[in-house]
Protein backbone atom coordinates (compact mmCIF):
# COMPACT_ATOMS: atom_id res chain seq x y z
CA UNK A 1 0.00 0.00 0.00
CA UNK A 2 0.97 3.25 -1.02
CA UNK A 3 1.53 5.88 1.77
CA UNK A 4 1.92 9.75 2.06
CA UNK A 5 4.78 9.92 4.28
CA UNK A 6 4.91 13.59 4.07
CA UNK A 7 1.16 13.51 5.53
CA UNK A 8 0.52 14.92 9.09
CA UNK A 9 -0.37 11.55 10.33
CA UNK A 10 2.71 9.99 9.62
CA UNK A 11 4.62 12.16 10.18
CA UNK A 12 3.54 15.23 12.35
CA UNK A 13 2.75 12.44 14.03
CA UNK A 14 2.70 12.02 17.33
CA UNK A 15 1.04 15.18 19.02
CA UNK A 16 -1.58 14.63 15.84
CA UNK A 17 -2.78 11.10 16.77
CA UNK A 18 -2.50 11.53 20.55
CA UNK A 19 -4.67 14.53 20.23
CA UNK A 20 -7.28 12.40 18.00
CA UNK A 21 -7.05 9.16 20.37
CA UNK A 22 -7.70 11.65 23.26
CA UNK A 23 -10.81 12.88 21.49
CA UNK A 24 -11.95 9.67 21.53
CA UNK A 25 -11.61 8.65 24.78
CA UNK A 26 -13.42 11.82 25.82
CA UNK A 27 -15.93 10.75 23.75
CA UNK A 28 -16.42 7.25 25.20
CA UNK A 29 -16.06 8.57 28.61
CA UNK A 30 -18.97 10.98 27.50
CA UNK A 31 -20.89 7.87 26.26
CA UNK A 32 -19.73 5.41 29.21
CA UNK A 33 -21.85 6.68 32.45
CA UNK A 34 -23.74 9.48 33.66
CA UNK A 35 -22.66 13.01 34.30
CA UNK A 36 -22.06 14.30 37.56
CA UNK A 37 -20.84 17.68 39.06
CA UNK A 38 -17.22 17.83 38.53
CA UNK A 39 -17.54 16.55 35.00
CA UNK A 40 -20.11 19.18 34.08
CA UNK A 41 -17.87 21.83 35.53
CA UNK A 42 -14.96 20.65 33.46
CA UNK A 43 -16.99 20.82 30.84
CA UNK A 44 -17.84 24.23 31.03
CA UNK A 45 -14.52 25.20 31.23
CA UNK A 46 -13.66 23.69 28.41
CA UNK A 47 -15.93 23.05 25.86
CA UNK A 48 -17.34 26.53 24.57
CA UNK A 49 -13.09 27.03 23.45
CA UNK A 50 -12.13 24.64 20.23
CA UNK A 51 -11.39 21.67 22.28
CA UNK A 52 -11.30 19.03 20.07
CA UNK A 53 -7.64 18.13 18.80
CA UNK A 54 -9.24 17.22 15.21
CA UNK A 55 -10.97 20.75 14.01
CA UNK A 56 -14.27 19.78 12.56
CA UNK A 57 -15.00 21.79 9.42
CA UNK A 58 -18.13 20.02 8.17
CA UNK A 59 -21.57 21.72 9.18
CA UNK A 60 -22.62 18.37 10.85
CA UNK A 61 -20.01 18.59 13.22
CA UNK A 62 -19.97 22.39 13.79
CA UNK A 63 -24.09 21.66 14.40
CA UNK A 64 -23.42 19.45 16.60
CA UNK A 65 -21.04 20.87 18.44
CA UNK A 66 -23.37 24.14 18.91
CA UNK A 67 -26.18 21.71 19.78
CA UNK A 68 -23.59 20.31 22.99
CA UNK A 69 -23.04 23.41 24.03
CA UNK A 70 -26.77 24.60 23.94
CA UNK A 71 -27.20 21.75 26.13
CA UNK A 72 -24.39 22.95 28.49
CA UNK A 73 -25.72 26.23 28.59
CA UNK A 74 -28.82 24.59 29.99
CA UNK A 75 -27.70 23.49 32.65
CA UNK A 76 -28.17 25.97 36.06
CA UNK A 77 -25.10 27.23 37.55
CA UNK A 78 -26.16 25.42 40.79
CA UNK A 79 -26.25 21.97 39.41
CA UNK A 80 -29.69 21.48 41.46
CA UNK A 81 -29.88 17.63 42.25
CA UNK A 82 -32.95 17.68 39.86
CA UNK A 83 -30.45 18.89 37.07
CA UNK A 84 -28.45 15.93 37.52
CA UNK A 85 -31.56 13.54 37.65
CA UNK A 86 -33.03 14.99 34.53
CA UNK A 87 -29.30 13.43 32.87
CA UNK A 88 -29.42 10.66 34.58
CA UNK A 89 -32.75 9.86 33.38
CA UNK A 90 -31.62 11.00 30.01
CA UNK A 91 -28.43 8.75 29.79
CA UNK A 92 -30.92 5.32 31.05
CA UNK A 93 -33.52 6.03 28.49
CA UNK A 94 -29.93 5.88 25.59
CA UNK A 95 -27.88 3.16 26.94
CA UNK A 96 -29.68 0.88 29.93
CA UNK A 97 -32.94 0.96 29.45
CA UNK A 98 -33.71 0.75 25.97
CA UNK A 99 -35.92 3.46 26.32
CA UNK A 100 -35.48 5.36 23.15
CA UNK A 101 -35.07 2.40 21.10
CA UNK A 102 -32.12 3.76 20.32
CA UNK A 103 -29.36 0.63 21.15
CA UNK A 104 -25.49 2.01 22.28
CA UNK A 105 -24.84 -1.87 20.74
CA UNK A 106 -23.40 -2.65 16.75
CA UNK A 107 -25.32 -5.88 16.70
CA UNK A 108 -29.12 -4.37 17.42
CA UNK A 109 -28.74 -2.03 14.19
CA UNK A 110 -26.99 -4.37 11.67
CA UNK A 111 -28.49 -7.71 12.67
CA UNK A 112 -31.70 -8.59 10.74
CA UNK A 113 -33.35 -9.28 13.95
CA UNK A 114 -32.14 -6.69 16.27
CA UNK A 115 -30.65 -8.56 18.78
CA UNK A 116 -28.03 -8.17 20.68
CA UNK A 117 -24.94 -11.12 20.67
CA UNK A 118 -25.06 -11.47 17.33
CA UNK A 119 -22.57 -11.78 14.15
CA UNK A 120 -21.49 -8.11 14.48
CA UNK A 121 -20.61 -8.69 17.77
CA UNK A 122 -18.23 -11.56 17.20
CA UNK A 123 -16.49 -9.88 13.84
CA UNK A 124 -15.59 -6.67 15.94
CA UNK A 125 -14.29 -9.08 18.99
CA UNK A 126 -11.87 -10.86 16.00
CA UNK A 127 -10.76 -7.16 15.64
CA UNK A 128 -9.88 -6.86 19.10
CA UNK A 129 -7.94 -10.33 19.72
CA UNK A 130 -5.63 -9.16 16.97
CA UNK A 131 -4.44 -6.74 19.00
CA UNK A 132 -4.57 -8.13 22.06
CA UNK A 133 -7.70 -6.48 23.20
CA UNK A 134 -10.44 -7.72 25.21
CA UNK A 135 -13.65 -6.40 26.90
CA UNK A 136 -14.06 -6.40 30.42
CA UNK A 137 -17.18 -8.20 31.05
CA UNK A 138 -18.84 -9.24 27.58
CA UNK A 139 -21.95 -10.19 29.47
CA UNK A 140 -21.99 -6.56 31.30
CA UNK A 141 -20.80 -4.64 27.93
CA UNK A 142 -21.12 -6.48 24.72
CA UNK A 143 -18.23 -6.17 22.53
CA UNK A 144 -19.63 -3.61 20.33
CA UNK A 145 -20.97 -1.31 22.14
CA UNK A 146 -20.07 2.12 21.27
CA UNK A 147 -17.77 2.90 24.34
CA UNK A 148 -15.57 -0.10 23.48
CA UNK A 149 -15.41 0.56 19.73
CA UNK A 150 -14.48 3.95 20.49
CA UNK A 151 -12.18 3.01 22.95
CA UNK A 152 -10.72 0.87 20.48
CA UNK A 153 -10.12 3.01 17.73
CA UNK A 154 -8.46 5.46 20.00
CA UNK A 155 -6.31 2.03 20.65
CA UNK A 156 -5.17 2.24 17.01
CA UNK A 157 -4.63 6.12 17.02
CA UNK A 158 -2.17 5.57 19.61
CA UNK A 159 1.30 5.52 20.22
CA UNK A 160 3.58 5.63 17.61
CA UNK A 161 2.71 5.70 14.18
CA UNK A 162 2.47 2.79 12.29
CA UNK A 163 0.69 2.83 8.49
CA UNK A 164 -0.55 -0.43 9.08
CA UNK A 165 -2.55 1.19 12.21
CA UNK A 166 -4.12 3.55 10.27
CA UNK A 167 -5.36 0.82 7.73
CA UNK A 168 -6.80 -0.78 10.54
CA UNK A 169 -8.39 2.26 11.63
CA UNK A 170 -9.78 3.31 8.17
CA UNK A 171 -10.95 -0.47 8.15
CA UNK A 172 -12.48 -0.80 11.83
CA UNK A 173 -14.53 2.63 10.85
CA UNK A 174 -15.73 1.23 7.29
CA UNK A 175 -16.54 -2.04 8.61
CA UNK A 176 -18.33 -1.31 12.08
CA UNK A 177 -18.67 2.39 13.62
CA UNK A 178 -19.94 4.16 10.65
CA UNK A 179 -22.56 1.12 9.11
CA UNK A 180 -23.97 1.83 12.29
CA UNK A 181 -23.54 5.28 14.31
CA UNK A 182 -25.45 7.90 11.90
CA UNK A 183 -29.00 5.51 12.61
CA UNK A 184 -28.14 5.71 16.61
CA UNK A 185 -27.52 9.61 16.76
CA UNK A 186 -30.05 10.69 14.62
CA UNK A 187 -33.05 8.28 16.43
CA UNK A 188 -31.23 9.96 19.96
CA UNK A 189 -31.14 13.37 18.68
CA UNK A 190 -34.82 12.88 18.23
CA UNK A 191 -35.96 11.00 21.09
CA UNK A 192 -33.68 11.96 23.85
CA UNK A 193 -35.02 15.09 26.00
CA UNK A 194 -31.72 16.89 26.83
CA UNK A 195 -29.80 18.97 24.20
CA UNK A 196 -26.91 17.54 25.52
CA UNK A 197 -27.19 14.34 24.94
CA UNK A 198 -28.34 14.58 21.45
CA UNK A 199 -25.89 17.24 20.75
CA UNK A 200 -23.24 14.44 22.18
CA UNK A 201 -24.75 11.52 19.83
CA UNK A 202 -24.79 13.64 16.61
CA UNK A 203 -20.80 15.04 17.48
CA UNK A 204 -19.75 11.28 17.81
CA UNK A 205 -21.28 10.70 13.99
CA UNK A 206 -19.85 13.15 12.76
CA UNK A 207 -16.23 13.05 14.44
CA UNK A 208 -16.04 9.53 12.78
CA UNK A 209 -17.03 10.89 9.76
CA UNK A 210 -14.23 13.91 9.68
CA UNK A 211 -11.71 11.42 10.99
CA UNK A 212 -12.59 8.83 8.08
CA UNK A 213 -11.95 11.47 5.59
CA UNK A 214 -8.68 12.29 7.14
CA UNK A 215 -7.46 8.69 6.71
CA UNK A 216 -8.01 9.13 2.89
CA UNK A 217 -4.66 10.65 2.10
CA UNK A 218 -2.03 8.60 3.52
CA UNK A 219 -3.75 5.23 3.09
CA UNK A 220 -3.93 5.58 -0.85
CA UNK A 221 -7.76 4.20 -1.49
CA UNK A 222 -11.12 5.94 -1.21
CA UNK A 223 -13.76 5.72 1.05
CA UNK A 224 -16.49 2.50 0.46
CA UNK A 225 -19.55 3.29 -1.08
CA UNK A 226 -21.80 2.98 1.56
CA UNK A 227 -24.50 0.41 1.45
CA UNK A 228 -27.89 2.15 1.54
CA UNK A 229 -29.80 1.91 4.74
CA UNK A 230 -33.04 0.82 3.43
CA UNK A 231 -31.33 -1.71 1.95
CA UNK A 232 -29.18 -3.26 4.34
CA UNK A 233 -32.71 -3.16 7.34
CA UNK A 234 -35.68 -2.85 4.93
CA UNK A 235 -37.62 0.10 5.52
CA UNK A 236 -39.99 -1.49 8.31
CA UNK A 237 -37.31 -2.30 10.03
CA UNK A 238 -36.13 1.17 10.66
CA UNK A 239 -38.83 2.21 13.21
CA UNK A 240 -38.28 0.07 16.13
CA UNK A 241 -35.09 -2.28 16.64
CA UNK A 242 -36.65 -4.39 19.14
CA UNK A 243 -34.17 -6.01 22.03
CA UNK A 244 -31.52 -4.55 23.76
CA UNK A 245 -30.41 -5.81 27.55
CA UNK A 246 -28.62 -3.61 30.13
CA UNK A 247 -25.26 -2.23 29.46
CA UNK A 248 -22.50 -1.25 32.40
CA UNK A 249 -19.35 0.56 31.96
CA UNK A 250 -15.74 -1.66 31.24
CA UNK A 251 -13.50 -2.20 28.35
CA UNK A 252 -9.74 -2.82 28.84
CA UNK A 253 -6.89 -4.55 27.43
CA UNK A 254 -6.55 -8.36 28.24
Amino acid sequence: MNVALQDPLITGVASLRAAIAEDLLILARLHDRELDRELIMTLWQHCYEDWLGLVLTGPRGTEALALLRQGLTDLPTDLRDGTLDRLAADYADIYLTYGLHASPCESVWLDADHLTLQEPTFQVRAWYRRHDIAVTNWRERSDDHLVCELRFLAHLLNGEPQPADLAEAAGFLDAHLLRWIHLFAERVAERCETRFYAGLALLTAAYLEELRDLLVDPLGYPRPVPEPVAKRLGPADLLEPQSQGPCLPGAAAS
